[in-house]
Order: structure tokens, then sequence, then C-alpha cells
């Protein structure tokens, strides 16, 4: 393939073709193209906050929402057993997985505290979603209240 004869409207049908062409135009190769994905990733990965800072950044905003029943917020209530954050591998936003309680399975605000644990997505930058897990073991009790918590609601 003669390489004076490629214009910039061809379209090459062959590896060797698109070889040429590129070669011609300036293209990058795979190998570049990849190179510069990665560098651009590092680079994204490196403005993104860690694992423990999005987690920080979670119980913030889980101070935030409260108890419709209770003067106390559902973090210092003890209602979150944990909290699990990772980088999704194809977004490169963090992701992060909730384990919680209520204060009684038959609690009728249930899905009201799931959906307000669910939003804070949208109010934390970089965070791309929340799974919300409710569990009843352990069942949740007074003991695992903050010492602020219980003296908000009279218990100290």
């Amino acid at each position: 393939m003669d390489i004076n004869n490629i214009k910039i409207d061809d379209i090459p049908t062959t590896a060797e073709e698109l070889e040429a062409y590129n070669k011609k135009f300036n293209k990058p190769n795979q190998d570049e193209i990849n190179e510069k994905m990665k560098k651009e990733r590092e680079k994204f990965l490196a403005k993104q906050p860690s694992d423990k800072e999005m987690e920080e950044k979670v119980i913030e905003q889980l101070r935030e929402i409260y108890d419709p029943e209770l003067p106390v917020n559902i973090y210092d209530l003890g209602l979150v057993y944990n909290i699990e954050c990772w980088t999704n591998d194809v977004s490169m936003l963090k992701m992060c997985k909730i384990t919680m309680t209520l204060t009684s399975a038959t609690c009728s605000f249930s899905q009201v505290i799931v959906d307000l644990v669910k939003s804070i997505v949208s109010r934390v930058s970089g965070l791309q979603n929340i799974e919300v897990d409710i569990v009843f073991d352990p069942p949740w009790g007074q003991d695992k209240m903050t010492d602020e918590a219980k003296l908000a609601m009279g218990l100290l």
C-alpha cells in the first residue's frame, strides 16, 4: 500500500490500511490511546475521595437524617451498623452499601428513612449509588445510641 495515495476521507478496511492511514494523518495507535486513557484515569482517580473519605462524607449526611418520630439523627441513634464504600470499576465513582436497622420491624416510616438515606447520592459529589440493606439481627437497642443521642432523649 502506497501511503501517498491515502486520502483523509478514505475508509481503511484492513489492519494494514488502518495502520498506514493513522501513520499518514498522525492518528495515535491503540497503545498510545491506551496509555493516554490510563493517565487520564489516574488523574481522575487522584481527585476522587478515598473509600474512607467517602465513608466520612456519608456519615456527615447520615447525621442530617432524623428519625421522624425521635429528636435524634439515625447515625447517633445507632441504626447504622456498617458502611462500606468502594470505587466502581467502570464509572470510577464511589458506591456504598449501608447496613442498618430500624428501631422496630413495624416502623411506619421505614421507607421514608431508606429513601432519605438513598438521597445522599444527590448531595455528595463523586458518589454514584447507595445500596441500603435493612437487617433486624442484631436487634436495635438503646445501648447502640451515642451519649449525645441518649442525652437528647433524656436517657442520661
